[in-house]
């Protein structure tokens, strides 16, 4: 199986760390965020990954080198000019009929074999991996009716919402509508899926996921990364 990972971000939420450093070699404990999930998709028998590059990208490459080290083959696609999260997908001539897309700056417990599999299964042109989660609203909402009379009340209640995960998989016949040559991202394409009537395929993961994108998480991530380095490295096996 084929993975493309995108590594490629300028880290802006996590500076000034990420001035120096780009963020998927960011360290959780002792393991940068990049080798975790390298060392992840090695487990489910992804060993054909392609990582996307821009930011600081000779870093990484510097680090991982082919991936011969951790069990898999890694090249490398180098970004002239920032394309969004999806925009990478264009400059990668040899991607199969499906493949996974992963942000590279995520921790999770997800079965990537799994999901891959479920994706394939469905027929689906692209498939998100959702979490889900809530948000508290710091103020009371009214609940109307038609006349505008008040019928309920919530006091800061909170709000369910699924999240991407940053973990898809899609057909090569998707790459097709993706603009070359400039900044296109996620929320760009699922608008444009949608207007096409080509909707995509949503599957929730009632597991682990944290987005280490921001200092809190990052913070976050270190705490839980000692009480689950090992479930998280073992997953699937």
């Amino acid at each position: 199986m084929r993975a493309v990972i995108l590594a490629g971000g300028l880290g802006t939420r996590l500076r000034p760390y990420t001035t120096v450093l780009p963020k998927p070699l960011m360290p959780i404990g002792d393991t940068p965020i990049l080798e975790v999930l390298v060392r992840q998709l090695a487990r489910h028998k992804i060993c054909e990954l392609t990582v996307t590059l821009g930011h600081l990208g000779k870093l990484i490459r510097t680090y991982f080198g082919d991936g011969s080290h951790l069990g898999v083959r890694i090249d490398y696609s180098m970004e002239s000019q920032p394309l969004g999260t999806m925009g990478p997908l264009k400059l990668i001539p040899d991607l199969p009929e499906d493949f996974l897309v992963l942000n590279g700056d995520i921790l999770t417990d997800l079965s990537f074999s799994d999901f891959f599999r479920k994706h394939r299964e469905s027929g689906a042109g692209f498939t998100i991996s959702s979490f889900p989660r809530e948000v508290e609203t710091n103020l009371g909402v009214l609940e109307t009716n038609e006349t505008g009379q008040l019928v309920g009340f919530r006091e800061k209640p909170k709000l369910p919402f699924e999240a991407s995960m940053g973990i898809y998989a899609l057909k090569r016949s998707v790459v097709d509508d993706i603009p070359a040559g400039r900044p296109f991202g996620f929320d760009d394409l699922m608008l444009q899926l949608i207007q096409y009537g080509k909707f995509p395929n949503v599957i929730r993961h009632e597991g682990f996921w944290l987005d280490v994108g921001r200092h809190e998480d990052f913070e976050r991530a270190q705490v839980y990364f000692t009480d689950l380095k090992s479930s998280l490295l073992e997953a699937g096996e």
